[in-house]
């Protein structure tokens, strides 16, 4: 039973902690007014509609926008294939085609590696800058939305 606990707290923190990020987006609006909770769906609807044709951005669009890019995998065995057929043409010419097969697939291996670890970084940077992108998208769009609200008479937080 305790380990249960021991697995089942740390992976409920890591779930929370992925979530604040999202909570911590979210705006509220309070109806100074006293608007009604009827009035104040339809006028986030109507802002939400507002927002999105004065930013050009879409909230929904923006959430389920395309996965990250991946590095593609198999650069390691496709760089030993080729470093073996490599090293055993090499290896022939001296007289010994299997030791040189065996170096050619260790250096394509190496190879190998190190391009999938390019491939890793360039992945990254990629993701990065996409997400940063949608975060100022969305920053956009929440700035006109807040817009709208407060004119309608919300305070927006």
């Amino acid at each position: 039973m305790k380990i249960n606990r021991i697995v089942f707290i740390p992976a409920a923190i890591l779930i929370a902690a992925a979530a604040l990020p999202v909570l911590a987006q979210q705006t509220v609006a309070y109806p100074s007014k006293g608007q009604s909770a009827q009035q104040q769906s339809a006028d986030e609807g109507a802002c939400y509609a507002w927002a999105k044709q004065k930013t050009g951005i879409d909230p929904a669009a923006v959430a389920n926008a395309a996965p990250q890019v991946q590095a593609q995998n198999g650069q390691r065995v496709q760089g030993a294939a080729g470093g073996a057929a490599i090293g055993a043409a090499a290896g022939a010419i001296g007289g010994n085609a299997g030791h040189g097969a065996a170096v050619g697939a260790v250096a394509g291996t190496v190879a190998g590696g190190v391009a999938h670890r390019r491939q890793e970084r360039a992945a990254e940077a990629q993701n990065a800058q996409t997400e940063s992108a949608q975060q100022q998208a969305l920053a956009s769009y929440r700035e006109a939305w807040d817009a709208c609200m407060q004119g309608r008479g919300y305070a927006v937080r």
